[in-house]
């Protein structure tokens, strides 16, 4: 039974010339990585024995144990991330096989003008998360003080008789609800499209939760950006702008990259 080969990433064939790569343990923890060049294009592999690592059991391990899945998943992304600090890189999914180097050099072949064009799009250009929080009880108290509707709202029952407040007054915390979501998705919408002048491309991801964040406060926005290395000092002294005019009406910002163009490139 062949060997599968895991991959981590691609590369222009011309700066895998330049600089060799490192010596970096696999994901089985035994084997190196190494490159297979395909023309301008250069994959970085390792090898995986599949006798003991059969892709049924890798299957069954990404399901069912948890320890493993974090521990593999965190050798991936960490590979990844020291391999994009040295090139200009494609990076693949976790756990992405080939059954041999043929298969992989013809999918790199069927690809290589899509390739070419996200070498070139990636080359020079850094991606970066913005993760933007929210205190909804502090800004819930800031809108319930200061929007114009609900104002007008609670002037509309304080000219009722006080049977009918009563009742009224009810529907002014679901009021006060509806647009303190309002409020934040405006502000972000706005912190978005104003970060966005300051990078290449932009796109919003799904929020993540309290169980994952560990934080107190709220994911009210996650996103992305592709941003030209020489724009990104501009770009997180936007964000540092951002921290300080809103952090008294409780948001805050989280800026982290550079990473791997996970999210501006694609390969299958």
């Amino acid at each position: 039974m062949s060997n599968l080969l895991y991959l981590y990433g691609l590369i222009p064939t011309k700066e895998a010339n330049d600089q060799p790569l490192p010596s970096i343990t696999g994901f089985d923890g035994e084997n190196e990585l190494y490159t297979i060049s395909v023309g301008d294009v250069t994959a970085i592999v390792c090898t995986i024995n599949s006798e003991a690592h059969s892709e049924e059991e890798l299957k069954d391990k990404i399901e069912n144990d948890m320890e493993w899945l974090q521990e593999k998943a965190f050798h991936h992304h960490e590979t990844v991330l020291m391999v994009s600090k040295m090139y200009t890189i494609v990076p693949l999914k976790f756990c992405t096989l080939y059954k041999n180097e043929d298969s992989l050099k013809r999918t790199i072949e069927s690809n290589r003008i899509k390739l070419d064009s996200t070498f070139s799009k990636l080359k020079g250009n850094e991606e970066w998360n913005v993760k933007i929080f929210c205190n909804d009880k502090e800004l819930r108290g800031k809108v319930s003080e200061s929007n114009p509707a609900i104002e007008e709202k609670r002037q509309e029952i304080s000219e009722l008789p006080p049977g009918r407040q009563f009742f009224e007054k009810k529907k002014i915390d679901q009021l006060i609800d509806q647009e303190l979501e309002n409020e934040k998705n405006r502000i972000c919408e706005e912190v978005h499209e104003k970060l966005k002048e300051k990078a290449l491309e932009g796109s919003v991801k799904k929020n993540w939760g309290k169980d994952v964040t560990g934080r107190q406060e709220n994911m009210a926005w996650n996103s992305v950006f592709l941003i030209a290395e020489d724009k990104v000092d501009d770009f997180i002294g936007e964000v540092d702008r951002y921290k300080e005019e809103l952090e008294k009406s409780g948001w805050s910002f989280e800026a982290s990259g550079p990473w791997p163009s996970y999210h501006f490139s694609s390969f299958s």
